[in-house]
């Protein structure tokens, strides 16, 4: 070890991993641009996380080179990023060399100037030469090369790049003339032609769940729309993507029927399918769909929450050194756990050994090791000889066996990052499934989650992005306003608790503040923006997290809503007016604008809340939980509320039930509000009069 790597002080779990590199690596910040000057040698970006396990084969078998470190060393100077932690060091140079080779992921590998401007990149490289691929040790050799001894062409790419690159910050999208509505059928029309009929989804492999594009099909009105979204997650729930004995979901699938996962489990898929599922049961009242949301939000609190109520980011994908060592079966291990007619039936249930020899299974590098739903539950039965109601209790005593087993392993490790941004999508997610599947208790657990990031991220009127090991990290982003405030605003609409909003109000002010675009339309990544950075990105496209342009333009409209202010809302659909033809054409790059441009282009309905004690507001709550209405707004009061929302014009003229007896709620139409009502029999029949859409389900769980 040499001594001058940097990283063991880090917070980060991912630059920790490399803190006993014999690589010389520096953390990102000002020192690594000031060696790399004075030395006038390129910069070498290294950018990754935690639980990529592509990111772990390169570390082992080039960064852990003794070899490899040392060129490393003398040619260049070395930064390791977090992707987590710096999502906008990653948004730039991702584009970058996505801009380079047309192509993406992590581990990314990019090369700049001691200024940071690129002028080479790539993903994975792997230690010696293959078929079209060269080796990390000669690409490392060409480019130190090139640096020494053709200056001028390096200097005139990365010009040439960070031309391209500045593109970011406007990327030119060409007003529509279709409106929203007409834009959302478009770009809804046109995932119904993207649908991998025989599969499920959309692409092929690797194939990774759309979360965007299917929150759009489930919001839909067209029957044949929201089937397609219906068939995705019927397929996924099905498959090996689905994590069959512990619940929650793997990040995606490397074939394209979603039987063999990458294994690793992200906080930010998983709170987008708990809402995707619990909207699926609200739209179908198919019990499948319960099942699998509440067994996403069981991991979600067996594995990845904190003491205090915070989510942690995600599960590595491997353990031992070995990717899906911790998931996947054999035959032989069935027959040890569960032993004679059982172990059949499982075996037959998950599709482990199913039809081949035990002897040729590789753990983890084949579909016939990884539990997915192989075989119907009537097929299962009948191969037993037995009726479904037996073998389903069977199964479900074979799969908490098999759970408790497999919890003796060694487990991957945690990334214990708590992110506001990944925790607000968690608390939306959260929020929107106790009212869609009548749980009432995935409100508390979300609430408090929110309570703890705001413990550990809130300080001064300011939000942070990280939380990590005791520390700060990095001044909050867009995305961590804007996730955290709409994910708020569901809180609010499922608890009735005023603090939640006003807590929402304020992080949309923020947004407005330091994040819009004052010169042109739609809203920075960055705030003020890191001095290194060398383009200040616009996130317009969906990816694995939703755009935090249309996440920031959203929360705005909401609050714009709340305060019936005009400008704020025309900041709102100015930020994705430009978007409409793109998104008919890209919808799986843009749904969540395609979405809110839906949204902005409604009825504007409301319905305000005055008074009374909490178990009046409790009942009220249930009058509102049956209605269907994605662009509802709800505004409750009492005498605990934060003063500021008791100002909101909404309210003039209706706070005399704070001062004492049963509440009164408001039924409106863009603020018009009809006759108050006092209980949740009332407001529900108030609800029906006014033709808002309504849904049958159960009574509300406790």
């Amino acid at each position: 070890m040499s001594g001058r790597n940097r990283l063991a002080g880090e917070p980060s779990p991912y630059l920790r991993q490399h803190a006993r590199d014999p690589v010389d690596w520096y953390p990102w910040g000002e020192a690594a641009f000031v060696a790399a000057r004075a030395a006038d040698r390129p910069m070498l970006l290294s950018i990754g996380y935690s639980s990529c396990h592509w990111c772990h084969v390169m570390a082992r078998e080039s960064f852990r080179d003794p070899a490899v470190a040392e060129l490393m060393n003398h040619e260049f100077v070395n930064v390791k990023v977090d992707r987590e932690e710096r999502p906008d060091v990653d948004a730039v140079y991702m584009a970058a060399v996505q801009a380079m080779t047309g192509s993406g992921g992590w581990p990314l590998t990019v090369i700049t100037t001691p200024d940071g401007e690129p002028f080479y990149g790539g993903t994975y490289f792997p230690p010696d030469d293959r078929p079209g691929m060269p080796s990390f040790r000669r690409v490392l050799t060409s480019l130190a090369a090139a640096w020494r001894d053709r200056r001028a062409d390096v200097l005139g790419a990365a010009a040439d790049l960070g031309t391209a690159l500045r593109r970011l910050e406007d990327p030119g999208f060409a007003p529509g003339e279709a409106g929203g509505a007409e834009a959302a059928r478009a770009a809804t029309a046109r995932l119904v032609t993207m649908e991998d009929t025989e599969n499920g989804g959309f692409g092929g492999a690797p194939k990774f769940p759309l979360h965007e594009p299917l929150r759009l099909l489930l919001e839909a009105r067209d029957v044949a729309e929201r089937a397609v979204a219906l068939r995705a997650l019927d397929a996924m729930a099905a498959g090996g993507i689905f994590d069959q004995l512990g619940g929650g979901f793997f990040r995606y699938a490397v074939d394209a029927g979603w039987r063999v996962p990458h294994f690793e489990k992200m906080l930010y898929d998983n709170a987008a399918f708990v809402r995707a599922y619990a909207n699926a049961f609200r739209l179908t009242g198919e019990e499948r769909y319960r099942r699998v949301a509440l067994a996403t939000v069981a991991w979600l609190e067996r594995d990845l929450t904190a003491e205090d109520g915070a989510f942690y980011s995600a599960l590595d994908a491997e353990s031992e050194g070995e990717e899906g060592k911790y998931y996947v079966w054999t035959r032989t291990e069935l027959e040890a756990v569960l032993g004679g007619e059982v172990a059949r039936l499982a075996a037959q249930r998950y599709g482990i050994g199913w039809g081949g020899a035990d002897g040729a299974l590789q753990r983890g590098t084949t579909a016939s090791g990884v539990p997915r739903c192989a075989a119907s539950l009537a097929a299962v039965a009948e191969a037993a000889a037995t009726d479904a109601a037996r073998a389903e209790r069977l199964l479900e005593g074979a799969r908490e066996l098999l759970l408790a087993h497999r919890s003796l392993r060694p487990k991957p490790a945690t990334d214990d990052k708590v992110l506001a941004s990944w925790n607000g999508l968690a608390v939306g997610a959260l929020a929107d499934a106790s009212v869609a599947l009548g749980e009432r208790r995935l409100a508390s657990v979300a609430a408090r989650a929110a309570d703890a990031v705001k413990e550990r991220l809130w300080v001064d009127g300011r939000l942070w992005h990280s939380s990590c090991a005791g520390e700060r990290r990095v001044e909050g982003l867009l995305e961590d306003y804007a996730y955290l405030g709409l994910g708020l605003i569901s809180l609010h609409r499922a608890t009735l608790d005023g603090r939640q909003l006003a807590w929402a109000l304020e992080l949309a002010d923020a947004v407005a503040e330091r994040f819009a675009d004052g010169a042109g339309a739609g809203f920075f990544s960055v705030a003020e923006g890191d001095a290194r950075l060398i383009a200040r990105p616009k996130g317009f496209l969906d990816g694995a997290t939703p755009s935090e342009n249309a996440a920031g333009a959203e929360l705005t409209w909401w609050a714009a809503r709340y305060r019936d202010a005009a400008a704020a809302l025309a900041l709102s659909e100015a930020a994705v007016a430009g978007t409409a033809a793109a998104a008919a054409e890209a919808p799986q790059a843009l749904a969540s604008s395609a979405r809110l441009a839906l949204l902005q282009s409604g009825e504007r309905r409301e319905v305000v809340i005055v008074g009374g004690s909490r178990a009046d507001l409790l009942g009220l709550r249930g009058a509102l939980e049956a209605v269907v209405a994605p662009g509802l707004l709800v505004l409750a009061v009492d005498p605990r509320s934060p003063a500021e929302l008791l100002r909101l014009p909404l309210l003039e003229g209706r706070l005399a039930a704070l001062s004492g007896g049963p509440p009164r709620a408001y039924v409106c139409r863009a603020g018009a509000c009809r006759l108050p009502v006092s209980t949740a029999v009332e407001l529900g029949a108030e609800l029906t009069s006014a033709g808002w859409p309504r849904f049958a389900r159960a009574a509300a769980a406790p």
